[in-house]
């Protein structure tokens, strides 16, 4: 089978990180790497659209990629923070990361849709170092099969929920060193798999910035994500707060070193406790 199908499954490690949110909370950069907004000139909407389709295949022809991750959560005026670094495999989603998050250390892995973290100083229940999240059941809860935005190895729904009026040129900007041009994609998340559970939470779109290199592969993808509050009655009795509460999450990723060497190996299983069914109570209450 050639490379094109598999393509889009690239950049959805950020997912991966905001599914994991609830482990490893989050934190993200405002800023935007010195771009240079840019209204005259330029490709066509059109052209834009394209360019960011396609820019899942050609940066996923490349195989691996050396990432940076940087995730902002906020909420009632204040934020946690988390950065990461490390590789991903663009064709499968499997990736080997360093996160730091409140000035600890905790190392990542994805391996075969399964998420692993290795929490600091004992800190992960049940007397293991390494607790695991399996991805493709939190997909299944979600109603979405082995096509949910939370599968680190699927993002082909970020292409097909975009169409010409939802990409706008922005300019452009150096990242890492390299010249890059930076498009507004506005998704329309019915179109994402579980789209009518997406929107309760998100609204009818999610905002995405990519900036794409001068052979249209990806070197930054930002996702902004504005969450509804829990459900009233998962809410202390003592909350008197009256207003809808949100949390914002900002994930940018960052590109390089295409090409570098990756091995993602699962933990041995007696080091590791299953954390998928705590996950997946969090998400029936939810729901």
């Amino acid at each position: 089978m050639g490379r094109a199908g598999n393509g889009r499954k690239v950049c959805a490690l950020g997912v991966a990180g905001v599914l994991a949110g609830t482990v490893l909370v989050g934190c993200g950069d405002d800023t935007g790497d010195g771009a240079r907004d840019s209204s005259a000139g330029g490709s066509t909407r059109e052209d834009g659209t394209r360019a960011v389709r396609s820019a899942y295949d050609r940066t996923a022809e490349e195989d691996t990629a050396r990432v940076k991750l940087q995730v902002r959560t906020s909420a009632q005026g204040a934020s946690e923070t988390a950065s990461g670094q490390g590789a991903v495999d663009l064709d499968d989603g499997d990736s080997v990361m360093t996160l730091a998050v409140q000035g600890q250390r905790i190392e990542q892995r994805v391996v075969d849709q399964v998420l692993y973290q290795k929490m600091p100083n004992g800190q992960a229940p049940g007397g293991k170092p390494w607790i695991k999240i399996d991805l493709a059941k939190i997909s299944a809860q979600q109603g979405a099969g082995d096509r949910s935005m939370s599968d680190p190895a699927q993002s082909a729904a970020y292409a097909k929920a975009i169409t010409d009026k939802d990409v706008t040129k922005k300019g452009t900007a150096a990242i890492d060193g390299v010249e890059t041009t930076r498009y507004r994609v506005s998704l329309d998340v019915a179109k994402l798999p579980s789209g009518d559970a997406l929107r309760r939470q998100v609204g009818p779109t999610l905002p995405m910035d990519v900036w794409l290199d001068e052979e249209g592969r990806m070197r930054r993808q930002q996702i902004d994500m504005t969450l509804k509050a829990a459900p009233a009655r998962e809410r202390s009795s003592t909350d008197s707060s009256s207003s809808p509460q949100r949390v914002t999450v900002r994930t940018v990723m960052d590109f390089t070193g295409f090409g570098t060497e990756l091995e993602a190996d699962a933990p041995p299983a007696g080091q590791v406790t299953d954390m998928t069914g705590k996950a997946l109570e969090r998400g029936e209450r939810r729901s």
